[in-house]
């Protein structure tokens, strides 16, 4: 069904779930005191360091890192979409998926029987266009066409590549006048003014794309060679948009790849149906394609969530460059320091097909285990952009690196690529972090370590985690604590960092009470709080879990933060010469000193 999935279906669902029952059916637990334990399924490991709380609803891996919710889980394990972690989720309660429009109404389902008619119309189609490549009267010239490309029929067969033949109503009178109507909303049928449909897709080879559960989801077809260019339109055509096709989404062979092999070792991004093709038919079978589109956010997490090493094979040209940079620009914000991300260029006139044809697999492969680092290309780019051997070259190079890198995640990754553009710029590594961040020197000198999350200007080992970060710490673990602040907005205008996350914290739990602690890490997913926020959910609390003064503890944390406000205000005024303040600031100026003695 269409729409979006509401977030109070989720907080529900999320409520609803036993986080120990979705992961022991996957990896088996056994009881370790008040948790389980396992060996974790995400690093190899002798010794057991994954853990799951059902007190949380939470689990985290000591050795490696991970760490999430049953959602997180299942995206991660099963490689799952958001989405169909949602659905498995739902499923697993006996509950239906709610949806709705943009509105908050509820989503209409489409036209005939949803979206499974819809499946089951495509998979009808690429069966006909498969026989049709067995036995249509031009099959021998569209076969000859595979064979001069090289193309196996186990390759054919394991892409399920097939053939639409020419003509306007071909497929429509193989699979039925009953259903026209499933296969224009499924993208197959275009439909004119007046009610006229036709086939979308004449003489052309087609290539079916299939989602993650190897469900047809859409086509794309090529031209063959000798078709009159004008009237066969463009060289590739792919399916529309359809409610189950969305291409800035989808990856052409990425289903196929995880069928072939179990583990993938990499991801190689190409531009076309018949590079990944080809690329399988010489044995490399970890390639995919993105659908006539640029690489998107969508693509670069789907990419990752199946393997932590992406390389982007580009033509060499100008255009493949400022496509790299592009892809670089989307994937800055989802590198972690466990992923890697790479750029590999075409030499000219060559594509991935020439490539592996004329040097061979092996040869291609090693190409592509040496293609060049993220970081590499961002410093050659900038080189390519500024002189660095001039002062202004130094100052230009800052300013271009300030939105590049902050977008980049706090981490060991990131604090590497700053000591590379240190060295370029020829200047002490706190002074470019001080510059990226705006600072003037004595502020960069004054400067927390780099990398802490925004919301704690604590040093660790030297002070106590600040205020704010406590209050989110305990809200985190006990969001029932949230009924104990009269007025979260009354603190906004303090000025101290992730006031703004906790203030939104407050108010969502006292809207939502029943929220537990996974639902409430749920809200943030996706945002660039949500990383520290599930490190701290994570993080055993300074509080003794047997305490009975953890309410004690929040509001005096939120006291603390509302005599933070007090003198910030006082400041404020002080600042002001007298004869500036009105009699209501006089009067409120005098109101504060008396609370401030208090």
């Amino acid at each position: 069904m269409a729409g979006r999935i509401p977030q109070h279906f989720i907080d529900d669902l999320v409520s609803r779930i036993d986080i120990v029952e979705v992961i022991d059916k996957r990896v088996p637990l056994k009881k370790a005191g008040r948790d389980y334990q396992a060996c974790c399924p995400f690093h190899s490991e002798k010794t057991p360091s994954f853990t799951v709380s059902p007190e949380k609803q939470f689990y985290h891996c000591f050795g490696c890192g991970a760490h999430g919710t049953a959602i997180g889980f299942l995206m991660e394990y099963e490689r799952m979409e958001f989405v169909e972690a949602i659905e498995e989720l739902a499923q697993q309660a006996g509950v239906t998926v709610v949806r709705e429009d943009e509105h908050g109404r509820p989503a209409d389902a489409p036209r005939g029987d949803g979206n499974k008619a819809l499946y089951a119309v495509l998979t009808q189609a690429a069966d006909y266009y498969r026989q049709q490549l067995r036995s249509h009267p031009d099959a021998p010239r569209v076969i000859a066409y595979l064979k001069e490309r090289g193309m196996s029929g186990e390759i054919a067969r394991d892409f399920l590549i097939g053939y639409a033949p020419n003509g306007w109503d071909n497929l429509s009178k193989a699979l039925g006048s009953q259903q026209e109507q499933a296969l224009v909303q499924a993208g197959m049928l275009v439909e004119k003014e007046g009610g006229n449909r036709y086939d979308r897709f004449r003489d052309r080879l087609m290539f079916p794309i299939r989602d993650r559960r190897g469900r047809v989801i859409a086509f794309g077809g090529r031209v063959l060679p000798g078709a009159d260019d004008k009237a066969a339109g463009a060289k590739y055509l792919n399916s529309p948009e359809t409610p189950v096709f969305h291409k800035g989404n989808e990856l052409y062979g990425l289903f196929e790849a995880r069928q072939a092999l179990r583990e993938l070792p990499r991801l190689l991004v190409v531009e076309g149906y018949m590079d990944v093709v080809a690329l399988a038919q010489h044995g490399v079978r970890y390639a995919v394609a993105t659908l006539g589109t640029a690489v998107t956010v969508e693509h670069i997490e789907k990419l990752f969530r199946q393997s932590s090493e992406v390389v982007f094979c580009f033509d060499g040209d100008r255009a493949g460059r400022d496509a790299a940079w592009r892809g670089l620009e989307n994937a800055l914000p989802l590198m972690r320091d466990d992923r890697s991300l790479r750029f590999m260029f075409m030499p000219d006139g060559e594509d991935p097909d020439t490539l592996i044809r004329s040097i061979g697999q092996e040869a291609f492969e090693a190409q592509v285990r040496d293609a060049q680092s993220m970081d590499e290309f961002l410093i050659e780019q900038f080189k390519q952009r500024v002189d660095v051997r001039q002062i202004d070259g130094q100052a230009r190079l800052v300013e271009m690196s300030r939105p590049m890198l902050g977008k980049l995640p706090p981490g060991v990754y990131r604090h590497k690529l700053l000591e590379r553009l240190a060295s370029l710029a020829q200047m002490p590594l706190a002074a470019l972090e001080g510059m990226l961040q705006g600072k003037t020197a004595q502020e960069t000198n004054r400067a927390a370590p780099s990398g802490q999350p925004q919301f704690s200007r604590a040093k660790a080992g030297r002070q106590s985690p600040s205020q704010v970060r406590h209050a989110i710490s305990l809200l985190l673990q006990h969001p029932e604590l949230a009924r104990q602040v009269a007025n979260p907005d009354a603190l906004a205008p303090l000025q101290q960092p992730g006031i703004a996350l906790l203030v939104e914290m407050l108010d969502l739990l006292q809207r939502e009470p029943n929220l537990n602690t996974p639902a409430l890490l749920e809200h943030w997913r996706g945002r660039d709080e949500a990383p520290h926020l599930f490190s701290l959910a994570r993080q055993d609390m300074l509080l003794n879990a047997e305490q009975d003064d953890l309410a004690d503890e929040f509001n005096g944390a939120i006291r603390g933060l509302q005599q933070q406000l007090l003198r910030q205000r006082h400041r404020q005024l002080s600042s002001k010469p007298l004869a500036e303040l009105s009699s209501a600031e006089r009067l409120e100026y005098q109101s504060l000193l008396r609370e401030m003695q208090n």
